[in-house]
């Protein structure tokens, strides 16, 4: 190839991806974009493998490889349904129910439970919402709320973990699960029952 025709692609595979960085291109003007021109596509990979890189191994606890390697699927199955996308809808929630599923996939092969990581902040939110946080106060770093969660079932699991450590709002769990925003609701409310319940139960508080 000649050095300087070389050097021109390059230059505009750099232009392409500066002035869709730049112009802080939405995520479905990207998929339209990528649609045509696959560089497009590494400026999506680009933007959402650190979000999938925190997902994935505080979702299933997976070893930093494993979870590569989930991610890498998520990317190319991502690809090669993109033609398949609509693009009316929100792009992050479709990825992250690729996500979802390649990860609950994984567990399944190995017949595994998840155990949750959940930061600080994430244990104080989740207290607020179960109206724990004065009896429990600062036994929070003790108590077994990560075993709990990965002790519910999957379909309460997921609206916990999508809502509390992702910070997904309703619809976007609503678009990521394939339920009406109405069940979401619904589980997490059951959810946070169910915990409230093993928390009593196990005299954490009254």
């Amino acid at each position: 190839m000649d050095v300087s025709l070389g050097m021109s692609m390059i230059n505009q595979d750099n232009s392409i991806k500066e002035a869709a960085k730049a112009s802080d291109a939405a995520d479905e003007q990207l998929v339209v974009l990528a649609l045509k021109d696959d560089r497009y596509y590494e400026i999506i990979v680009e933007r959402y493998e650190p979000k999938l890189r925190r997902y994935v191994p505080r979702f299933i606890h997976c070893s930093d490889a494993d979870a590569q390697d989930i991610i890498q699927d998520v990317f190319i199955n991502a690809y090669r349904n993109l033609n398949g996308f609509d693009t009316d809808l929100k792009f992050s929630s479709w990825l992250y129910r690729i996500a979802h599923n390649e990860a609950v996939s994984h567990l399944r092969r190995l017949s595994a439970r998840p155990t949750i990581i959940m930061e600080d902040e994430t244990f104080e939110a989740l207290a607020s919402e179960l109206n724990t946080e004065t009896e429990v106060g600062n036994k929070l770093e003790g108590i077994k709320l990560h075993a709990a969660i990965g002790r519910l079932d999957e379909k309460y699991r997921d609206v916990i973990v999508l809502r509390y450590l992702e910070e997904k709002s309703y619809d976007e769990i609503s678009d990521i699960l394939r339920k009406p925003s109405g069940s979401v609701s619904s589980l997490i409310t059951r959810a946070k029952r169910i915990l409230l319940k093993e928390l009593k139960k196990n005299a954490i508080i009254e």
